[in-house]
């Protein structure tokens, strides 16, 4: 049976930040915000050429072994076959190693770049494979449903494949992120966390992300209380005491502040009058970055965007 059919066009994805456990939504929530990479593919006649610019660029490899292109080749083999040559820009402004979803906006990036390339893709991955696919590759759902989706996400996997459901974040929520030089390392904040945890913690966060649906798209003002986290943060504060001091110290100010991801940046929750006063919280030991929440989630766009 024949391959697939790939176009002759460049495609350019553009995909965005991510910050996942919002505190008690471990593993399960996942946020956009609006710092993005793209990616520019062209379908080669042979070969690969991989070129990266900003994060990553004198240290990631440019061949097979990179992650944007293992996506894409996992992509293709569920489209119905490899294409002969590949083209691959990168232009990366995702911080890596920070806790904010750079491996999970690479490998959104791979496989939704190798669906548009790929005459009638859409329709041989929709988004629902790709959602599984993406989650499969990355190992867990929270960050590449926010990537793909958009907006606040509340993910969970099945017997079957990841799901996901994408509500509207209230207009008024401001994120603020700090991100300290030193990295984190996934695979490092992970094996910090207990096997068990007491039955009134794991209660507690229940409840607070129960709440934090509400406060983060209806009633901001309950936000404090609803990132509250007691399975998590505590636990992986000797990995990043720096960030988790600040965390406290944001809200014993009263302002929801939380470990974005497995860390070491910290995210907080804010509104408008608020955001640039918290630009000035800190010194040198992080940079403060005030950010628009991002809506749309991974996009094909054109080339001169």
């Amino acid at each position: 049976m024949a391959g697939p059919a790939f176009r002759a066009a460049a495609v350019r994805v553009r995909v965005p930040a991510t910050s996942a456990n919002l505190g008690p939504g471990f593993d399960a929530f996942g946020l956009a915000l609006g710092l993005y990479d793209d990616v520019v593919v062209r379908v080669a006649d042979s070969g690969l050429t991989v070129d990266i610019a900003g994060e990553g660029a004198d240290t990631l490899a440019r061949d097979e072994r990179h992650l944007v292109v293992r996506s894409m080749r996992a992509a293709f083999d569920r489209l119905g076959g490899q294409p002969c040559g590949l083209e691959v820009v990168c232009a990366n402004r995702i911080p890596h190693g920070r806790g904010l979803g750079s491996s999970s906006a690479a490998i959104c990036a791979g496989i939704v770049a190798a669906r548009a390339v790929t005459i009638g893709g859409p329709s041989a991955l929709d988004d629902a494979a790709l959602l599984a696919l993406a989650s499969e590759l990355e190992g867990h759902p929270d960050n590449v449903a926010a990537c793909l989706r958009g907006g606040f996400t509340v993910a969970w996997t099945d017997e079957e494949s990841a799901k996901a459901v994408t509500l509207e974040p209230a207009e008024q929520v401001v994120p603020v992120v700090f991100i300290p030089a030193t990295e984190v390392l996934t695979e490092t904040a992970r094996g910090l966390l207990p096997r068990t945890v007491p039955l009134a913690d794991a209660a507690a966060n229940a409840g607070r992300a129960a709440l934090l649906v509400e406060a983060l798209t209806r009633r901001p003002e309950l936000l404090l209380a609803a990132t509250e986290d007691r399975l998590h943060q505590d636990y992986r504060a000797s990995a990043m005491p720096d960030s988790a001091a600040l965390v406290g110290a944001l809200r014993a100010e009263g302002i929801p502040a939380v470990i974005s991801g497995a860390g070491p940046t910290v995210l907080a929750l804010s509104d408008e009058a608020g955001a640039d006063k918290l630009l000035q919280f800190v010194g040198p030991a992080f940079a403060a970055h005030r950010l628009k929440l991002d809506r749309a989630g991974a996009s094909v766009l054109p080339l001169d965007a």
